[in-house]
């Protein structure tokens, strides 16, 4: 009979992503994840089976977390452009600072490198834009897919804070996206 789990699969992975992003992912072995939640090496091991699987299953649990999120504030989202400005900018602020946003990327190319983690960010894309066009419903004369134009504009507004990082993250997004949606929306 099995021994009962000290740890939920939940718990041992929120440690992994915050490993990850504290000390980026080639920092991610079962020997630092032992250290980081208190089993042992063997205990994950047998859980996760490669280094692969880990971050994997780390990257899955996050992105979990992301689209958590983002339903949550989707739903509270007024359904109204400034609606779909405050859903990004509160999605910003999860950044944090600048060597979190750093941190971040480095954890980024994880998802790029593994097919199943983009397939994630392919649906993650898709459930914003869709989120974002709803903010729009009842706005006349709006570009035709204004979701995906507005949450790559925002992408784009993350990178250009990043390499000048002095003002608040939700801030600076904010501001361009106000800007984005007065040369793009007629009203």
């Amino acid at each position: 009979m099995p021994r009962p789990k000290t740890q939920s699969d939940q718990e041992v992975l929120k440690s992994a992503h915050t490993l990850m992003h504290a000390r980026g992912p080639e920092a991610l072995t079962f020997a630092t994840l032992a250290a980081a939640c208190g089993l042992s090496g063997a205990t994950l091991v047998q859980r996760f089976k490669t280094k692969e699987k880990l971050i994997q299953a780390t990257l899955l649990y996050a992105w979990d977390r992301l689209d958590e999120r983002t339903a949550a504030l989707s739903a509270k989202a007024p359904k109204t452009p400034a609606g779909a400005i405050r859903l990004l900018a509160k999605l910003s602020g999860s950044y944090g600072g600048i060597e979190a946003y750093a941190s971040g990327l480095l954890v980024l190319r994880e998802d790029v490198r593994d097919p199943v983690l983009r397939a994630r960010g392919t649906a993650w894309k898709a459930a914003l834009s869709q989120a974002l066009e709803a903010c729009f419903a009842g706005t006349p004369h709006k570009p035709r897919d204004i979701g995906l134009l507005m949450a790559t504009h925002w992408q784009g507004s993350l990178l250009w804070w990043s390499f000048d990082p002095n003002q608040n993250v939700a801030a600076y997004v904010e501001a361009n996206l106000k800007r984005f949606i007065a040369a793009t929306v007629r009203h």
